[in-house]
């Protein structure tokens, strides 16, 4: 039987790999500081997301690692948030590193997450895993960028020369985990506050939860996919589109904007950041199209459609 361990397992992304790969009969172990007993076949496994400890026996003869630990970015970048942002990433990234390396049978496949954040604030260049990086005033995302360069240098620092390593840059991923975007924007759509945001023009690039999992199997079966790749489904799309097809799935004739100050106001009441809204992400999957992978969502409307119908 393949094993795969979760590193941080317990949220919205790391409930439904668990899912997805306990479906097709692997032994799913999730590290969490906080262990339970599940009714599924899941284990959950103790540890700090700072250092090795017993958890280190999990990893022995693993077919896969995949690392979801990393305090949410949806908060205000104080300097305390700044320090618990990174810690959070690159500590548990080092940790695993190490576990890695004291395993005498290690993981075949260390999937490290990462952000397309990454790339740069643009509306007219598809950006693939070659793409510009680099901070825009405009975008408000210089901490961003300095965030995910640390955290892909502590990756790439470890040397695991039995185990390839992938660093998923990823994208919005949609689902309706109460702890995802589906469910809070078609609140406010139906609350008839479904417009544009900001100046409507920014990109948003995303991916379906159910592409994503199956991205992640494709990543695992695949050996000569290493290195970033980008979790993006082909046809990252305008915001006031995405809010346009919002309003179309709820039957809502009348969307509402959010000017880029209402954001501004809003984003300091809700203790968040306008960049994670405004900066316009086109970043586009050119690793995963190259070695084959077919998207079953690979427009939003689709995943829109399917989501909002599974309700």
């Amino acid at each position: 039987m393949h094993k795969i361990i979760l590193a941080g397992g317990t949220g919205f992304i790391g409930g439904a790999l668990a899912r997805h790969f306990s479906a097709l009969d692997w032994e799913v172990v999730v590290l969490t500081r906080h262990p339970k007993a599940r009714a599924d076949q899941v284990r959950e496994v103790g540890w700090d997301g700072e250092t090795v400890g017993d958890w280190v026996r999990e990893l022995e003869g693993a077919e896969a690692v995949v690392n979801l630990s990393g305090r949410s970015i949806d908060c205000r970048f104080t300097p305390a948030n700044r320090k618990l942002l990174r810690d959070s990433r690159i500590q548990s990234t080092q940790a695993i590193g190490q576990a890695i390396a004291q395993c005498k049978a290690p993981p075949r496949i260390w999937l490290n997450s990462s952000s397309a954040s990454l790339y740069k604030h643009t509306f007219d260049t598809d950006m693939d895993e070659s793409g510009v990086q680099g901070a825009t005033p405009e975008a408000k995302d210089e901490f961003l960028m300095e965030l995910i360069h640390q955290w892909e240098e502590a990756f790439d620092s470890v040397q695991t020369p039995q185990t390839r390593k992938v660093a998923l840059r990823t994208t919005m991923v949609l689902g309706m985990s109460s702890n995802s975007v589906v469910p809070v924007l078609r609140r406010l759509t139906r609350l008839g506050l479904g417009g544009w945001m900001g100046s409507g023009r920014q990109f948003v690039s995303w991916i379906h939860i159910e592409d994503f999992c199956r991205g992640v199997e494709w990543v695992i079966e695949h050996e000569d996919l290493k290195g970033p790749v980008n979790f993006a489904a082909p046809k990252p799309l305008p915001n006031a589109e995405m809010m346009r097809l919002f309003r179309e799935a709820c039957g809502m004739p009348f969307g509402l904007p959010a000017m880029a100050w209402m954001l501004e106001i809003g984003a300091f009441f809700l203790r968040t950041e306008t960049g994670l809204i405004l900066k316009s992400h086109r970043v586009v999957p050119g690793k995963l199209l190259a070695s084959g992978f077919t998207f079953r969502f690979p427009s939003f409307r689709e995943a829109l459609a399917n989501l909002i119908e599974c309700q």
